[in-house]
Parts: structure tokens; C-alpha cells; sequence
């Protein structure tokens, strides 16, 4: 039972390890001003239904809601809709590559969101005991150190699946062959 709620998550795995995450500047001047705006409305937005939400059931579980990524519906929106804009100016019209875009942002989206509710669970845990300078660099190192651990392991996951597919279709297609052959 437990793999079949793991296998989407290591397909969506897969799919962005296939395209290389990388930062370009030059991107920020291709978005237009209204998808800025998109963006902070989204994030706006969700930031006062976790302070409602606060506000009636308590900061702690207004605080769950708050770890939410909150751009992410919009961002992966646009990414998705840059992608296909950007395969139609090629000639293509191929909305995988959107659907694999989007993907790579919702694991790495995923992937912070634990390294959040690890950073969340140290400062809930130590703050009271600690210095709150200490806490937060501790907890903020444990966060980065844990998301990049993670996007590691779901990368090199994905390249051995890969790897392992890879082989069971070539030794299928041998297979074939030499039946063809007899």
C-alpha cells in the first residue's frame, strides 16, 4: 500500500531529473508586470487564509497552513504557460515539456516544504532552551542541508530507475530478436 502512494511521487521524480535546474537572470525580464502581480496576489492571498485560520484554531495550526509554498499555484501556472509559449515560437506544440517543467517546481516545492516543517519542528522544540540567534541558524542550516539532501537522493533515484529501465527494455528487445530469428 505504501508504494503506491510513493510511485506518482518518484514518476514526478523521474521527469525533473531529466531537465537541468539552473538560475537565469534573464528570465526576470521576460516575465511581465502582471505575473508579478499574480504571484503576490496568490501568495497575499494564502498568507491571510493561514492568518484566519490562526486566528480561530490557534497559531500553531495557522502555522501548517503558513508552509504552504505560497506562490506555487501561481508560479506553476506560468511556468507551465512559458513553457508551452516558449515550444510554440520552435515550432512545437508539445506540452510535455510544460508538464515535466512543472513538475520539477512541484518536487522542488515539496522538497522545501519537509525542509520547512524540519526548520519549524527544531525552533518549536529549542527555542525555549536556547538562544533564539542559535535556534534559528541551527534550524536554518538544517533546512538547507536537508533539502539539498533530498533533491541528491530523488536525483540519484531517478538517474537508477532510469539506468534500470534503460536495461530491462534492452534485454526485452534481445529477447525479440532472437525469437524473430528462430
Amino acid at each position: 500500500m505504501a508504494w503506491g502512494s510513493v510511485r506518482p511521487l518518484v514518476r514526478l521524480s523521474a521527469i525533473a531529473n531529466q531537465m537541468k535546474i539552473q538560475i537565469n537572470p534573464e528570465v526576470i525580464g521576460q516575465t511581465k508586470w502582471y505575473e508579478y502581480v499574480v504571484r503576490f496576489l496568490f501568495g497575499g492571498l494564502i498568507t491571510a487564509v493561514a492568518g484566519i485560520i490562526a486566528k480561530k484554531f490557534g497559531p500553531e495550526i495557522g502555522g501548517l497552513f503558513l508552509a504552504f509554498p505560497a506562490i506555487f499555484p501561481a508560479s506553476a501556472t506560468l511556468i507551465e504557460k512559458h513553457e508551452k509559449q516558449k515550444r510554440e515560437r520552435l515550432g512545437l506544440n508539445d506540452t510535455k515539456r510544460a508538464a515535466q517543467a512543472v513538475s520539477a517546481d512541484a518536487v522542488g516545492a515539496a522538497i522545501g516544504t519537509i525542509g520547512l516543517a524540519c526548520f519549524a519542528l527544531i525552533i518549536w522544540k529549542t527555542i525555549p532552551n536556547y538562544s533564539a540567534w542559535l535556534v534559528l541558524v541551527g534550524a536554518t542550516l538544517v533546512w538547507i542541508s536537508l533539502s539539498v539532501l533530498l533533491w541528491q537522493i530523488r536525483k540519484r533515484f531517478a538517474v537508477y530507475r532510469r539506468r534500470n529501465k534503460r536495461e530491462h527494455s534492452t534485454s526485452g528487445q534481445g529477447d525479440r530478436e532472437a525469437r524473430h530469428v528462430a
